[in-house]
């Protein structure tokens, strides 16, 4: 495996940075993780452009530019000769002192890794996911906005440790008010009445690509997507629900908190997303290779 480092690509055990930079330090930075299929990236520009919102929300300067960026990414999936890849884009604050001093980092360090990931057994997307509600809750929009893609992800590594400690793989997530928000790397649908339901921006989620992704292939469909707060109630009595996210894709949820979801088993609407996302994702998204070696 070869990994970007500021500029140059390094063997994997060559890969390191210092242990100064207040990414390490301190979890100061912000990353993405970004999908290709059968030799396109998927949804690139959406990752890439939340990469430097929330790093201007950190007041980091990234020091590459938006086509730099693209261009690592792309070279990363060609070097590691891979058509299906999980890419991971890490940039944070840099080298500086052992204080919290963000001024002291004199340049923020960029890593992109081209690896492959597998979140979930296939047999949980056939079955459903059996998820439990934990007590950590999500942080506070104005402590640390989930919109940031922050690589301080300690809140929802606590939530996983809890959710793993119980004998479960995933979690529903509440906010500070008691409202369910997501899960520890998802976001979360509900299918109720032939629409789409799902927590809104503003009580505290992760503006999810895929989660969007999922709302525009729903209303191909017809199916109208209501951004509204919802609660474990909500939930306990939807007749489907699903969790989204760049890694799990679509995922269906069919117990939680002991109560079964609808008939106990992935639903009508969940099955069909599923096929419309692996569809779109088969033809969709920034070419990594000459057409003709893709095409090959």
């Amino acid at each position: 495996m070869e990994i970007y480092i500021d500029g140059h690509f390094y063997p994997q055990e060559e890969a390191k940075v210092s242990v100064f930079d207040h990414g390490y330090l301190y979890g100061d930075g912000v990353f993405e993780g970004i999908r290709a299929y059968n030799g396109r990236v998927f949804k690139l520009t959406e990752h890439l452009d939340r990469l430097y919102q929330s790093a201007k929300s950190i007041m980091m300067e990234i020091p590459i530019s938006w086509k730099e960026m693209e261009a690592a990414v792309l070279e990363a999936v060609r070097r590691n000769n891979l058509h299906d890849a999980y890419v991971r884009i890490v940039v944070s604050r840099g080298v500086g002192d052992l204080g919290l001093d963000p001024t002291k980092c004199h340049r923020p360090t960029v890593v992109v890794i081209a690896a492959k990931i597998v979140l979930y057994p296939e047999e949980l997307y056939s079955k459903g996911l059996r998820v439990v509600t934990v007590g950590t809750r999500r942080n506070h929009p104005e402590a640390l906005n989930p919109r940031i893609k922050s690589t301080n992800y300690l809140n929802n590594i606590i939530a996983k440790a809890e959710a793993l400690h119980l004998g479960y793989q995933e979690v529903l997530m509440l906010n500070g008010e008691g409202y369910v928000v997501e899960g520890t790397g998802d976001n979360i649908f509900l299918v109720q009445d032939g629409k789409l339901i799902t927590p809104p921006p503003h009580v505290g989620i992760l503006k999810g690509i895929t989660r969007q992704t999922v709302i525009d292939l729903a209303a191909e469909r017809g199916i109208p997507t209501l951004q509204e707060v919802i609660t474990r109630h909500d939930v306990f009595n939807a007749q489907e629900c699903f969790m989204t996210g760049t890694a799990a894709e679509i995922i269906p949820v069919v117990e939680v908190d002991g109560r079964l979801i609808g008939d106990g088993m992935p639903g009508a609407v969940t099955k069909k997303l599923i096929t419309d996302y692996r569809e779109l994702t088969k033809v969709s998204g920034t070419p990594v290779y000459p057409q003709a070696e893709m095409a090959g």
